[in-house]
């Protein structure tokens, strides 16, 4: 081969990669859910626990609504690394505009604008209503974005949206009785004209400068002290003009909006302020005495120690942390909890597995081994919290007496990773 060919050879593969990648930036690709697993594990699984969460349908229409509703619990053990939640702004997390929000709340109140104040260690109740606008698969998730340390991601379940986009319709009607027949199209064109007039004069503002030599001649008039020679008379006149051009279309502009437009609402920047749900008194104590991660089995293991302040018996039903469910099989009142519309990857096949499984009888201090093992702590890329800085975990624990009644409690502490053998099955 030549070597004057290899030029045109690197040419033509730098042609072909930079092809390739405008390709892949304008193309339209298949997305791909579960984001949340880019969240560190303890932003997941030491600040905001979700619960009871359903999806009031996974197929629905353009048009149609799906509303998502539960309830999230502030962990008391939140981490020094994320902000507390002072303020926060609950919304929902899916790929894209796919989906409109109409409606959310938190405790029965309209949450629009950001919740401020929020109280660790207490509960909130949400509900968010969601009108399918593009057809496809979505993974749907409620989200709380917590100013400072960022979104705060919930179960996502699969929502399918059907039909066609060009049915999409957002009927509005204003405050003066003023029906808009689609929002997502309204004033579209005249803001595309607004945003095409300054960018013309920005354009005529740069070729004014640009028309003349730039770099080397401008630094050997600024060498020889001539500095006055770089912007004349007529570019002073010109500045003027454009000055006075911009505040004439800017003034013209406001008056003619305040005059064709008689209420005039400015954008929303405030928040409000709700009480979290009444406190139920705590029946169950719950310390944590050690905490391991066996590396290779992929089992967390907790020794608690329980404290029965109730006058029931009390059976560990669930642990739940970072959204994955590990549900007692042996008690049905536990698999009864779980929605049919929960997702199904985020409930572990093996369960949850109880060093003591009988009742803890009223007033009874027992200590317990907790068991959660399933290979969703490695697909969750939850067990990167061993190389934290405080190297801790948290969850909630769901305890039912002998009525059925549910009592939840929280568990924290440091923990560390281990190596156990695995025992592997010999071949007779």
């Amino acid at each position: 081969m030549s070597l004057h060919r290899m030029p045109l050879r690197r040419f033509g593969l730098s042609l072909l990669l930079a092809a390739l990648t405008a390709a892949s930036t304008l193309l339209p690709l298949p997305v791909a859910a579960h984001g949340e697993r880019a969240t560190e594990p303890y932003i997941r699984t030491r600040t905001v626990h979700w619960y009871d969460m359903t999806w009031s349908s996974e197929k629905i229409g353009v048009n149609d609504k799906v509303t998502v509703e539960g309830k999230f619990h502030l962990f008391t053990d939140w981490p020094d690394a994320a902000s507390k939640p002072e303020l926060a702004f609950l919304s929902n997390a899916s790929p894209g505009a796919v989906m409109t929000r109409v409606e959310s709340y938190i405790n029965d109140a309209p949450a629009q604008q950001s919740v401020r104040q929020l109280e660790i260690g207490r509960d909130y109740r949400f509900k968010l209503v969601m009108a399918g606008r593009i057809p496809g698969r979505w993974h749907l998730h409620p989200v709380l974005n917590v100013h400072g340390a960022g979104p705060i991601v919930g179960p996502g379940h699969w929502v399918e949206v059907t039909g066609s986009a060009a049915d999409y319709k957002l009927p509005v009607t204003t405050m003066t009785g003023e029906v808009i027949d689609d929002l997502q199209h309204y004033g579209v064109a005249r803001v595309q004209w607004w945003q095409a007039g300054y960018a013309l004069l920005a354009v005529a503002w740069i070729v004014w400068w640009i028309r003349r030599p730039l770099i080397v001649p401008r630094w050997n008039v600024i060498r020889k002290g001539r500095e006055d020679l770089l912007i004349t008379r007529t570019d002073d006149r010109v500045a003027a003009g454009m000055l006075v051009l911009v505040l004439v279309l800017v003034i013209g502009g406001y008056r003619y909006t305040t005059q064709k437009y008689e209420y005039v609402v400015p954008l929303q920047a405030g928040s409000f302020k709700t009480k979290p749900l009444p406190q139920a008194p705590s029946l169950v104590a719950v310390e944590m005495k050690d905490a391991t991660y066996d590396v290779p089995g992929r089992s967390l293991r907790l020794d608690v120690e329980i404290t029965n302040q109730s006058d029931s018996p009390m059976r560990l039903g669930e642990f739940t942390t970072a959204n994955l469910r590990f549900l007692n099989k042996s008690l049905d009142v536990a698999l009864a909890g779980v929605d049919p519309s929960f997702p199904k990857d985020l409930v572990a096949g093996s369960g949850l597995k109880l060093s003591d499984d009988s009742p803890i009888a009223p007033g009874e201090k027992r200590t317990l081994r907790i068991e959660a093992t399933d290979a969703a702590w490695e697909i969750e890329r939850l067990v990167s919290f061993l190389t934290n800085v405080d190297s801790r975990v948290g969850g909630m624990l769901f305890f039912f007496d002998a009525e059925g009644q549910r009592h939840m409690a929280e568990v924290f502490g440091p923990i560390i990773p281990v190596f156990t053998q695995l025992q592997l099955a010999q071949t007779p």
